[in-house]
């Protein structure tokens, strides 16, 4: 057999792994929601919680993202928000959501001291310092969740083992084109690697979106203050508190996550800066996310394959099982309307994702809440523009 002929077919054999992958999605998606009520092994363990919200400008629909926090079926929360200054356009969102739920305790701040680089990150340093109760959840400002979602995540807490708990998320668009690819990316890419991540007995990181721990475990990896100038402020503090001995879990329960009407530049920017913060936090993972780009694998192995039954197969094979993949995880598993409206966009979806990843290989600098940062190791460092 010639070189020529050895390669193609090594070539070919790697183009099934994306499809091995697909297989180990689906079935890891169904054990991890099958088991979905056993998560719940604490139901009545419903200690006060604080929940964070570091705020930065308006999100879309900000004021019904925050009042879904307001209708949580709990028995004692509070909500706290830290804003920069008086002029965020937030401000007066949340002022009037006050007013609107006198009932629900909440508080907001203004300001915080500039420990480091990330924004978020000082304002939570602040947030948790203020916080009144043990439990702490961190939650975006574009996160809306049911009125179940405080109780599902203080059920974990009650064994002591676990000091962590996040969520995996879904999108809520505008249905503009942009905002469908990004969105459908969470349920449909995001969570199945997330979920087959957690094959082997749990994870080591938490997702942005939603991050729960205690001040106990907080104060025993330094607290917030040491993540001030980190990219993956969720990768870190989620293997930081796994590195101490406790369990980080993953909910079952997900939230939404609201997206503003992007432009198709302004959803790239957003997927790569995605990418780069895997790169930087988990370089290994980053690189080995080429096996799960199941429609590029797939155009390699029709263009490798040497009969119409070869082409034939890597087609249905790819699209079966991509189609599965986001059925079982997003539509079933995660109960996402979006992936059954939007499910003809998978291949579309797949481009996109497949540009963005391989593009987070050479940028030096990202776009984040309006400001560019440089990435050096994991962390950030601003970008400080030069005057004449």
């Amino acid at each position: 057999m010639s070189a020529a002929m050895v390669l193609r077919q090594a070539l070919l054999l790697v183009a099934l792994a994306p499809f091995a992958y697909y297989v180990c999605a689906i079935i890891a998606a169904g054990r991890f929601f099958g088991r979905a009520a056993a998560q719940a092994a604490y139901p009545d363990f419903t200690p006060p919680i604080s929940v964070l919200k570091p705020i930065r400008g308006l999100d879309r629909e900000a004021g019904e993202n925050f009042a879904s926090f307001c209708r949580q079926e709990y028995p004692e929360f509070e909500i706290l928000f830290c804003a920069s200054d008086e002029a965020d356009p937030a401000v007066p969102v949340i002022r009037q959501l006050m007013a609107d739920f006198p009932d629900c305790a909440m508080r907001l701040l203004i300001g915080c001291e500039p420990l480091g680089a990330s924004d978020k990150l000082n304002k939570l340093c602040r947030l948790a310092r203020e916080a009144r109760y043990s439990l702490l959840i961190v939650s975006d400002s574009d996160v809306r969740v049911e009125p179940g979602f405080l109780r599902a995540i203080a059920a974990h807490f009650g064994d002591p083992k676990v000091g962590g708990v996040t969520c995996l998320y879904r999108g809520i668009t505008d249905d503009s084109l942009p905002a469908d690819l990004s969105a459908l990316g969470n349920s449909t890419d995001f969570a199945p690697g997330v979920i087959v991540a957690g094959m082997r007995g749990g994870i080591d990181f938490m997702l942005g979106a939603v991050m729960a721990t205690t001040k106990q475990c907080l104060a025993e990896i330094g607290g917030f203050e040491f993540l001030v100038d980190y990219f993956s402020d969720d990768y870190e503090l989620g293997n930081r508190i796994a590195a101490a001995g406790y369990r980080v879990e993953l909910s079952a329960f997900p939230v939404a996550i609201v997206y503003p009407h992007l432009r198709l530049r302004d959803a790239f920017r957003q997927q790569l800066r995605w990418n780069v913060s895997v790169r930087c936090s988990r370089p290994l993972g980053h690189a080995g996310m080429v096996f799960t780009q199941g429609l590029a694998w797939t155009i390699l192995g029709i263009a490798l394959a040497t009969s119409w039954i070869g082409v034939f197969a890597f087609t249905i094979a790819y699209l079966l099982l991509r189609s599965d993949v986001a059925l079982t995880v997003g539509a079933r598993g995660m109960q996402d309307p979006l992936v059954r409206r939007k499910q003809h966009l998978l291949i579309l979806r797949d481009v996109f994702a497949f540009v963005a990843w391989a593009a987070s290989f050479f940028p030096r600098r990202i776009l984040w809440r309006g400001q560019q940062f440089y990435v050096r190791g994991k962390r950030l460092v601003p970008v400080v523009e030069r005057r004449s």
